[in-house]
């Protein structure tokens, strides 16, 4: 897209407002809204705050950045008002110098896609989404409460979110999304939805979007989405199981001619299981994360691979004249910039090694496991040279720097479990 097209839509399209969006470190959006008739400030790359927003506030760093658009990625958004429309664009990080700030996520990717590029892949993914709908009290602030009972592929009356979820799908084939099915999921107040494939950089934006919008229409149905991984003891978390192939030259390497597993996707498999451990820092980055895992649901926790199943941590699909890898460990909380980068280094390494998987699910009685907590999978990130080179050592140590920050602010708390099993016993 150029500059002149994005000019005529701002005019046709009576475009009011755009918003200038970046991602932190956490995987949060963040953004500066700026009228339409500031647009040419807006190519020229002018805008700029201070680089703390990058690391979510918790990690000082007083240098101003500046925001350089994506115009690939301008949208105006169709839930905001047809008077005064408000658009979004996508904008990349950098320094005042003109180069680009290397502690971005966004930046992070766009590497590790060049780096598989120059070895001739494509990671192609297709993620599915989980997230909860609940209710807001009487101040609109969110709650973990929800009034329904429904199940598994359950529809209405049973599910109350079936109208919030139409109109997020129709919101977002409005923004281009091709969505190819959503339902209701095994939690009540709980929803999935999925869309079509597509390359790595650009899933990660769209995910992004697609969860910036349905925040937003969520709360035009006075209800609140989080994709936070276990908002509640007694149900099932929420997952984003990605599911991965790379291409090469338009073809599929994980498949071979008569349909079956190439070697490519076993030794892809066994460097995502060689390196699940350190993975789960960022597929998983978050206290919470960790109680997913052992809440006795559907959530693996043993790394493991079969070609079906819930148990197994990496599931090998054969399906639609198609092989994939399903990732069944990373929830929604991550970055999904980082998560990307991360899995692309980790899958690029078991194929130049020649990883072996090892024997499938149930077939072999010795099993590692994923780490217990938040604290010890980012002692496994800080030690995996394949994820440290593909994230960058630099990102990494800040990265790990926060989140024991993060950890050591949980442990230091006092819970009401605490209180209802100690104060009136010690």
């Amino acid at each position: 897209m150029r500059k002149e097209d994005i000019e005529r839509m701002i005019e046709e399209e009576g475009v009011e407002f755009v918003r200038l969006q970046f991602t932190d470190i956490f995987g949060r959006l963040k953004n500066v809204a700026v009228t339409s008739g500031q647009i040419d400030r807006v190519f020229e790359n002018r805008y700029s705050f201070y680089g703390s927003a990058i690391f979510g506030n918790v990690f000082d760093l007083d240098d101003k950045l500046y925001l350089y658009p994506d115009l690939d990625t301008f949208t105006i958004l169709p839930w905001r008002p047809q008077q005064g429309k408000v658009a979004k664009i996508v904008c990349d990080v950098y320094n005042a110098d003109g180069t680009p700030f290397k502690l971005s996520s966004r930046y992070i990717l766009k590497q590790a896609v060049e780096k598989a590029k120059k070895q001739g892949y494509t990671m192609i993914v297709d993620p599915e989404c989980e997230f909860f709908l609940f209710h807001t009290d009487e101040n609109g602030l969110p709650t973990t409460t929800s009034h329904e009972r429904a199940e598994y592929m359950d529809v209405g009356p049973a599910d109350f979110g079936e109208n919030a979820r139409r109109d997020i799908v129709l919101m977002l084939e409005d923004m281009g999304f091709d969505i190819e099915s959503s339902h209701h999921e095994y939690a009540p107040a709980q929803h999935e939805i999925d869309f079509k494939e597509d390359s790595a950089f650009e899933m990660a934006d769209s995910i992004q979007t697609f969860k910036f919008a349905v925040r937003s229409i969520a709360k035009r149905f006075g209800l609140y989405a989080t994709f936070m991984p276990k908002p509640r003891q007694d149900v099932a978390g929420s997952g984003m199981h990605i599911n991965i192939k790379l291409m090469k030259k338009d073809k599929n390497v994980f498949m071979s001619s008569g349909g079956k597993e190439t070697d490519e996707a076993k030794w892809f498999m066994g460097g995502i299981m060689a390196h699940a451990r350190a993975l789960c820092a960022i597929a998983n980055p978050t206290v919470n994360s960790y109680k997913r895992f052992l809440s006795g649901y559907s959530a693996p926790n043993t790394i493991t691979w079969a070609e079906k199943g819930e148990k197994a941590l990496v599931i090998l699909n054969r399906e639609c004249d198609d092989v994939k890898i399903e990732l069944r460990f990373p929830d929604g909380a991550a970055n999904p910039y980082l998560l990307f980068a991360a899995c692309m280094s980790a899958g690029l390494d078991g194929i130049k090694k020649k990883t072996a998987p090892g024997p499938e699910f149930g077939k072999d009685e010795k099993v590692s496991h994923l780490p217990e907590d938040l604290k010890e999978a980012i002692g496994e990130l800080e030690k995996d040279d394949a994820l440290v080179r593909g994230l960058g050592k630099e990102f990494v140590d800040v990265y790990s720097r926060i989140k024991r920050d993060e950890w050591r602010a949980f442990i230091s708390s006092v819970t009401p479990w605490e209180i209802d099993n100690y104060l009136t016993r010690l």
